[in-house]
Parts: structure tokens; sequence; C-alpha cells
């Protein structure tokens, strides 16, 4: 298995960063590795079963794992993506800070099957992936939200 954690900031509220990283889809804007994502049922509300196709490009293939929203609550998101070849966890906490919020951003791989004999080679660009969504998700949350909280946030 391989894990990655990221600590970033935004100078947005944790609310705000929440409803905003709750749409998956939003993974095209801020994940180096996602081609598209779309949710399964476009038209129903995004909550706690909520799922989504992922296409990826990782190591020059594409892959794709549906991915299903499994945790939702004002400070934490939990994603769980699966293919026959690995499950993705992708679980990010929120913290509301004077001066923003603190995103912790775990992303975690399990390889099943022949595939999990490679763990040990992939763990390099796994942390390759997790520095890029450490510059990539700050920046795509000014872009989305605007780079400056509109006030102070209440905990």
């Amino acid at each position: 298995m391989i894990k990655v954690e990221r600590v970033m900031h935004s100078s947005r509220t944790r609310d705000e960063i929440v409803a905003y990283m709750a749409d998956f889809s939003r993974a095209e804007q801020w994940d180096p590795g996602t081609i598209t994502c779309r949710r399964v049922n476009a038209n129903d509300p995004v909550e706690v079963g909520t799922e989504w196709l992922n296409v990826s490009s990782f190591r020059g293939r594409r892959t794709e794992l549906r991915y299903e929203l499994t945790r939702m609550s004002n400070d934490r998101l939990t994603f769980v993506g699966r293919n026959k070849t690995a499950t993705s966890t992708d679980d990010l906490h929120f913290e509301t800070l004077s001066d923003g919020t603190r995103i912790t951003y775990g992303a975690q791989v399990e390889f099943h099957g022949v595939a999990r004999l490679a763990t040990p080679l992939l763990k390099r660009e796994f942390e390759r992936l997790g520095d890029e969504v450490s510059r990539q998700l700050p920046a795509a949350l000014a872009q989305a939200l605007g780079p400056c909280a509109p006030g102070p946030q209440q905990p």
C-alpha cells in the first residue's frame, strides 16, 4: 500500500472549500493525473453515495476508476475509487484557522493481484504527484473561489 500526505493552506473559509471539493468532478482542476471526471448521476445532489467515473493518466497509461463519496462532513471528505487493479482513497481534512483553512490531503493506493508487486517501485511517483497536488489545489481554489476570504470564520 502507498500512502501520501500533503498539508496546504487557503485563505478561503472551510465551508467554501468543502462545498467546492465535495464535487469530485473538480479533480480535473487540481489533480495532476485526472484527465476527466464525470458524476454518474449528474442531476442528483452531491451526498454520501454519489459516484464519479474518473479517467486518469499514470506513467503514460490511462486508467478508469469509479469513485464514491463515502464520508462528507463540514471538516472531512473521503472518496474511494476502485477498479480491478487498485483501490484508491482520497481523504481530505479541513481545519479552520484565523487566516483561512488548513487542508490535509491524504492519498492511499492499494494495488490488487499482480499489480501489488509494483508497489515499492511506484512510491516515488506517487510522492511526486502529491507534490503537484500541493501546488495545484491551492491554485485551483484561488481561481474558483477567489484568493481572499470575505471575513472571519466561525470554528
